[in-house]
């Protein structure tokens, strides 16, 4: 039996552009979109009424903007996947967006098939962010790294969170990890978050870039 296409709501104030990532999507068996909003309020009002698998939401809209929209959709406990699609390459937008809890940051310059690629990711569960912005993150961390009392410490981990944070380098969500490792979703929030507050990191993305950068992924 097919599985059933992976949900997905645009919110973007620019109808042309929703109308063409929309016609892309459409061409996907696996996805599909179930609803669009022009501003962040609406947005939100459909995020809780249809609970997607994927939210796609413009950065800089009216009244209410992406980071806003994103921190309410988090404290609503909203469990869509959670990806900015902006024109903004400001490391300060790109951090933001990460610690308010996104699950990825996207350019809207990208190649149309690299940007359906990336929406295949983000649906099952991948983190996903632009390949320019991984330096810009980098560069952000290795900064905040030089300050040595904010050095993260990977030997203070247990070996459980170097497990966990092994995975957060490959992109995998809480589920996916906890599939992973035979545990429960809940357990491996409380993991991470422990792991987070020990390496002086402020998200998962953080925790990833770090991770790559020190070559801690490869195990």
């Amino acid at each position: 039996m097919a599985e059933t296409p992976a949900s997905i709501l645009l919110i973007d104030d620019h109808p042309l552009l929703r109308q063409g990532i929309k016609q892309l999507i459409e061409m996907e068996d696996d996805m599909q979109v179930v609803g669009e909003a022009s501003n962040a309020t609406d947005g939100i009002r459909l995020a809780t009424d249809l609970e997607p698998d994927l939210i796609l939401m413009d950065l800089n809209m009216p009244e209410i903007n992406g980071i806003e929209a994103l921190k309410t959709l988090r404290e609503q406990s909203i469990s869509s996947r959670i990806v900015m699609f902006t024109v903004s390459d400001h490391e300060d937008d790109v951090v933001a967006a990460l610690r308010a809890g996104a699950d990825g940051y996207l350019l809207k310059d990208m190649e149309p098939e690299d940007m359906i690629q990336r929406l295949h990711q983000a649906a099952v569960g991948k983190m996903v962010i632009s390949d320019r912005l991984t330096t810009l993150l980098a560069e952000a961390l290795r900064s905040q790294k030089s300050q040595p009392s904010s050095r993260p410490d990977f030997d203070s981990l247990t070996p459980r969170e170097k497990d966990i944070l092994r995975l957060i380098a490959e992109g995998l969500s809480n589920k996916m990890i906890g599939r992973k490792l035979d545990i429960s979703d809940g357990t491996v929030k409380v993991h991470v978050k422990h792991l987070l507050k020990k390496l002086n990191l402020r998200s998962r993305v953080e925790v990833a870039v770090w991770a790559v950068e020190e070559g801690l992924h490869k195990g």
